[in-house]
């Protein structure tokens, strides 16, 4: 199941534990159309996973605080924390080592190093 983000709902869902990817796309986009079918295989795939698009057109709010400015766009959040943000096609292969790779980080070991790094810009604590 992919879920389509809102203003309304985008919050919650990345603040689900575990893995978010979201899709951001257009349908003016053809670049976006060509990819859609690799997001819906992975998404099936990985129903442990939230997989979810967001309209850019329509939440024009949140890609601005998130500064997309090209699409298509792949974020996945882990744990509520933005760990990739790139824009470009993806497909089905890519998808799955991306997926993979969020899956084997040690999230103990993401968050000491981003505690470490916010101490010594002295940015405090996450």
């Amino acid at each position: 199941m992919i879920i389509e983000l809102n203003k309304k709902s985008f919050d919650s869902v990345i603040a689900q534990d575990g893995i978010v990817l979201i899709r951001c796309w257009a349908s003016w986009c053809q670049s976006c159309e060509e990819d859609a079918e690799a997001f819906r295989t992975a998404a099936a795939k990985f129903p442990e996973h939230v997989f979810s698009t967001l309209d850019t057109d329509a939440e024009r709010e949140i890609c601005s605080a998130l500064n997309i400015v090209h699409i298509p766009c792949l974020l996945l959040f882990r744990d509520s924390l933005l760990l990739l943000k790139q824009a470009g096609s993806f497909d089905e292969t890519a998808l799955d080592d991306i997926v993979a790779q969020a899956e084997s980080l040690s999230m103990d070991e993401v968050n000491a190093a981003l505690s470490s790094a916010m101490e010594e810009t002295g940015a405090g604590a996450p």
